[in-house]
């Protein structure tokens, strides 16, 4: 049987990796597995996820990969994933950018604007048309990360435990989450990628976005991420601002309200860059 030669691109997160086969005659298979963030993961864990989810890698030869990551912002980093990938796919040619310049490609392609990242975690960039210009640190969910799931589970965790929120959703969220605190604190400071967990508390917020406790959370949130981000850009008022990830495509009523009140507005918001990737390197 005749081997089909493909190109691979990847976008990876901290949750989910979407993987894209893009071969002959335009040919498109998208594949999901776990989220591969090298600064988090070691090179063996790396290898693991490759090893056991990457299925489709071995009945394809492998032309180039394009792997675009979270955590993928330095050298460093970055050479180890070309390490890593280059032995798992024995690709002709691997390339591997940040997460942010996945977005950027995918929502302005040769066109210049503002890009965010609302997903797990969070970013922001003024991108040319070629290059990221300029980036305004994330520093992770400890220091930064504002209006990410991982920001906005830890809010919303912190005010249930410490009792300001009311009655009423504290008994809404322990009848969805039957833990005790210890059970909570063990999760945010003694397992490995607490920022996966409190992201995946935002199924909360978005099953009673309706209530306004929660909507002023929503609301606070968002507020901080354009004030610590995007406020930061002189161009955010010049240039239109893009919007990729979940938690931006789940909240887009709440986070379009809390730009409005800035006097901004979102050009586009995709739950996810990789259609426009897959645009872009057809080019």
């Amino acid at each position: 049987m005749r081997i089909m030669r493909v190109d691979v691109i990847a976008d990876s997160g901290a949750t989910k990796t979407e993987w894209c086969v893009v071969g002959e005659v335009g040919m498109k298979i998208i594949h999901r597995t776990a989220g591969i963030n090298p600064i988090h993961l070691s090179d063996e864990e790396i290898r693991e996820i490759l090893e056991r989810e990457v299925d489709f890698a071995k009945n394809v030869d492998v032309n180039t990969v394009f792997f675009y990551g979270a955590g993928c912002s330095f050298a460093s980093v970055n050479s180890k994933m070309e390490r890593i990938i280059n032995d798992f796919f024995k690709a002709n040619k691997t390339e591997v950018a940040s997460d942010l310049l996945a977005a950027a490609r995918s929502l302005c392609v040769d066109r210049a604007g503002v890009c965010g990242i609302l997903g797990t975690g969070s970013n922001t960039c003024v991108y040319d048309g070629e290059r990221i210009v300029k980036n305004v640190p994330a520093l992770g969910y400890v220091l930064g990360d504002e209006g990410s799931g991982a920001f906005l589970g830890k809010k919303l965790l912190a005010n249930v435990l410490k009792g300001t929120f009311s009655k009423e959703i504290r008994e809404l969220f322990f009848a969805e989450y039957p833990f005790k605190i210890e059970e909570f604190i063990n999760k945010v400071y003694r397992l490995s990628q607490p920022n996966r967990f409190l992201a995946s508390l935002t199924l909360f917020l978005s099953k009673h976005a309706d209530l306004p406790e929660i909507d002023k959370l929503l609301e606070e949130s968002f507020n901080e991420f354009i004030e610590r981000n995007l406020l930061l850009y002189e161009e955010v008022r010049d240039l239109p601002i893009y919007f990729t990830g979940g938690i931006a495509y789940t909240f887009h009523s709440q986070l379009c309200k809390s730009l409005a009140a800035y006097g901004l507005s979102a050009h586009a918001i995709t739950q996810s860059p990789m259609n426009g990737l897959i645009a872009y390197h057809s080019l």
